[in-house]
């Protein structure tokens, strides 16, 4: 189905007459989007278009750091439960209306709409917010307008993260009313409009020489719809895309033909195994500790991910606040690891099972785990299950190990705490390792809730150092993200988070 919007199709030739057209910018998704409506975006790709199309009271910039969008301040009072944004003056949507802090007000209302499929977890610490998208309340208590560009969110307890959670798709700004067919023909006040869609297909955006932030300095991005990634790679060499991400096991090839092309960022993504602390031996630090020393890590990063990724010391990855960087990994020692067995009754080792989705690329990584694990005397049977049957095996506590990784949906080390650690999210929570540690619970409520930034960092530090130590996981890497980009592209940064990377400065040389 191909969607039109004529009266954006002017605005191309506009630029290009204007004498100010910067050329056209050329993307790629690897799935077509599910939706353009943010209150309904749950997947990466219409994410990534939405962040293009609408603006939120705060977003990320491409380095993950939270920044003004609609709302030019904020402030939180001394209890850490209310927030109150400012908004600026002189905002339009796309179709000339004005911003107002009322059209916020209904956007939260119908991203909480009772029956939405869209992810409401970001806005549920708003104080009434679940009782409203329950269906049992009228409005959302603990939203408040006291005037045209003011908004005042009052939440069900502290927590530092909320802004944070502001900037997330669901939380774009649309303006009220909305027309039926809005998921299809989409208009928000970011820096991008929607020219046409075809689905499955291609997206063309224009830029919006009305933003706030300034026009960008590009005068279209076409986002073409490619799956497979030999086809990337190959449009790419041809010219035909702006960027292109590298798979990991093409890494070496583009490293010697294009390796003043490429950029690499470490992601925020953890890849782990996951040690459930309340099956036998597992229970027992000593045996966690012999499992992370039996693993030659170094090796396999080296081997299977073509040294793509930063060794974990910690669950925390680079560019989150409490990343210690001078903290290091555990060393590859079997004979340490037999030690510590034995001192835990385990001389002559036991069996284990280690769990992992299809996905092709943990394959290798599980089976090198396996032959290290072999070589102090611990059998262990590599189960792989579709990615249904491994969730509710892990949540459910059946695993012995499970290989698998954690992607944050926000830069901030309290989601690489909280819900991976805290003894109150076990199992479907995100605590696989089934672990409960009062030191470390006490750490982590306390990141979450203080004001105090410094003080934030200094407990995420300290928190990390604990789960270090009580040792969960074995621990592996942090993947590192490659992609190459086009000579004479200027103005382009690999992300941080996905939604950071809004285009607005990248230019294409002719």
């Amino acid at each position: 189905m191909r969607r039109l919007l004529p009266s954006l199709l002017t605005l191309l030739a506009a630029c290009a007459d204007a004498g100010t057209s910067s050329g056209s910018l050329r993307y790629y998704l690897t799935a077509d989007p599910v939706t353009l409506d943010p209150a309904l975006s749950t997947d990466v790709q219409s994410g990534e278009v939405v962040a293009l199309i609408y603006d939120n009271l705060v977003q990320f910039d491409v380095d993950g750091r939270l920044v003004p969008g609609l709302a030019r301040t904020w402030e939180s009072d001394s209890t850490g439960r209310v927030y109150t944004f400012h908004l600026r003056t002189g905002v339009t949507f796309h179709d000339g209306r004005p911003v107002t802090a009322r059209d916020v007000e209904a956007s939260i209302l119908r991203a909480l709409a009772p029956g939405s499929r869209g992810r409401q977890w970001p806005l549920e610490p708003i104080e009434g917010a679940r009782a409203y998208a329950a269906g049992t309340a009228e409005g959302v208590s603990g939203m408040r307008v006291p005037d045209d560009t003011t908004i005042v969110f009052t939440l069900t307890e502290p927590l530092n993260i909320f802004p944070k959670f502001l900037a997330m798709p669901v939380a774009g700004i649309v303006p009220t009313p909305t027309p039926a067919d809005f998921a299809e023909r989409p208009v928000g006040s970011g820096p991008w409009k929607l020219v046409s869609w075809t689905h499955d297909n291609a997206l063309l955006l224009a830029r919006n020489d009305n933003y706030w932030g300034g026009a960008p300095k590009s005068d279209s991005i076409r986002i073409r719809i490619i799956p497979e990634t030999s086809t990337q790679s190959a449009e790419f060499e041809t010219g035909q895309l702006s960027v292109v991400e590298i798979p990991f096991g093409e890494t070496a090839r583009w490293e010697s033909q294009h390796g003043e092309r490429l950029q690499r960022r470490p992601a925020i993504k953890d890849l782990y195994v996951a040690i459930n602390t309340r099956r036998g031996p597992l229970g027992d630090l000593r045996v966690r500790q012999a499992l992370n020393m039996a693993v030659d890590v170094e090796t396999i990063l080296g081997t299977v991910m073509a040294g793509r990724g930063v060794r974990a010391a910690g669950a925390i990855p680079p560019g989150i606040d409490g990343h210690d960087a001078s903290r290091a990994p555990y060393r590859y020692d079997p004979a340490e690891a037999r030690r510590l067995l034995a001192a835990a009754g385990y001389p002559n080792g036991f069996a284990l099972q280690l769990w992992r989705s299809q996905r092709a690329e943990l394959a290798r990584v599980a089976q090198a785990i396996q032959q290290n694990l072999a070589e102090v005397g611990i059998t262990v049977e590599i189960l792989q299950r579709d990615a249904t049957s491994v969730r509710a095996a892990v949540r459910n506590g059946e695993t012995d190990l499970y290989l698998g990784d954690w992607w944050a949906d926000y830069p901030d080390p309290e989601n690489f705490t909280w819900p991976l650690f805290h003894s109150s999210n076990h199992g479907p929570g995100g605590n696989y390792a089934f672990i409960a540690d009062r030191t470390l619970d006490s750490l982590i409520v306390r990141l979450r809730t203080t004001i105090d930034e410094a003080e934030k960092r200094r407990l995420a530090r300290e928190a990390d150092a604990r789960i270090f130590e009580l040792a969960p996981w074995i621990f592996l890497w942090f993947p590192v993200d490659m992609w190459a980009t086009q000579e004479g592209l200027d103005g382009w940064k690999i992300p941080l988070v996905f939604t950071g990377q809004r285009w607005t400065d990248a230019v294409a040389a002719p």
